[in-house]
């Protein structure tokens, strides 16, 4: 068995391509973006991983479901109600589903699980926690949720601060202990480490069960020399004090994972990572098209079974 903790976009590509070399995979998701809009639950990065093990995402976006329009945010623009999250019409249909079941009672995890049944995800997918974390950002204009700095504001103001409300009263899923306890490998996706990752790793009980872990987990590198390989990581990764580089990402996850996987341009680094306590590992990272995902995720379940 193979845990892989995913969030944001650039988890899809590794999610799916384990989910190609292998059919016993679970995937644990980011909940520090979750947020509610217009009544409704909205759970961005499991329905992104959802999406994308279910042949239902949009490529172009990296986010929704293909195909999809845009006539209910269209109608509330004209209503003069704030309209600046992009919710597609099939989209909205997973969110309304979502909210009604948590209403009668079901936890996140039984939701996430039904919905991915539901829509043909090829994998278990799991909420980090059943409890609301909430990822805020903090910058010269003062505190926000994580979307509206990302999606509302563009990520152009300043970040002086990220922190993850409620992760300190949140319980790790019951099924999230036991797959992290009975997995040959724990992958860290290569998200987003302070925004996507970070959220995970402040539910005490989750921190709890990698470190006990540690020895299973390889995380791979979002960073590549000193820059992101997609979003605002660097913004985020300054911020919590950390270096924008590989080895600032070593020192991020020093207490939970056992090796780091890196590109191969950044192997003069090696010896850093590796006073951090992890090994040092090198591969081509980059992820293009189902064949790069596919590469990758052989190459990482090959060290599952070594």
């Amino acid at each position: 068995m193979i845990t892989i903790l995913a969030g944001g976009t650039g988890s899809v590509k590794l999610v799916r391509g384990l989910a190609s070399v292998s059919k016993d995979i679970t995937v644990i998701c980011n909940v520090g973006d979750n947020i509610w809009l217009y009544g409704l639950y909205v759970c961005p990065d499991i329905d992104t991983v959802t999406y994308g093990l279910a042949c239902l995402l949009d490529e172009k976006r990296g986010w929704g479901i293909k195909g999809d329009t845009f006539s209910f945010v269209d109608q509330m623009k004209r209503m003069g109600r704030p309209a600046w999250f992009g919710l597609g019409d099939r989209d909205l249909a997973t969110h309304v589903y979502r909210t009604e079941m948590l209403r009668r009672g079901k936890s996140l995890t039984e939701v996430t699980i039904a919905l991915a049944k539901t829509l043909g995800a090829t994998s278990k997918i799991l909420p980090a926690t059943d409890d609301e974390v909430e990822t805020v950002i903090s910058t010269p204009r003062g505190e926000m949720h994580l979307q509206e700095f990302w999606v509302k504001r563009g990520a152009r103001p300043a970040v002086t601060g990220v922190a993850f409300r409620g992760a300190d009263r949140a319980r790790p899923g019951r099924q999230v202990v036991e797959v992290i306890k009975k997995s040959e490998r724990i992958i860290i996706a290569p998200a987003n480490p302070v925004s996507s990752i970070g959220p995970m790793l402040a539910i005490g009980g989750l921190r709890r069960e990698l470190v006990r872990a540690k020895e299973r987990v390889v995380a791979v590198s979002p960073i590549i020399g000193s820059r992101p390989v997609s979003g605002p990581a660097a913004k985020y990764m300054k911020a919590a004090g950390l270096e924008v580089s590989p080895a600032g990402v070593a020192s991020y996850y020093k207490e939970v994972a056992g090796s780091l996987v890196i590109a191969k341009t950044d192997w003069k680094m090696a010896g850093r990572i590796e006073q951090f306590g992890m090994e040092a590992a090198r591969a081509d990272i980059i992820m293009t098209g189902p064949r790069g995902e596919a590469r990758l995720a052989r190459y990482l379940a090959g060290k599952a079974r070594n």
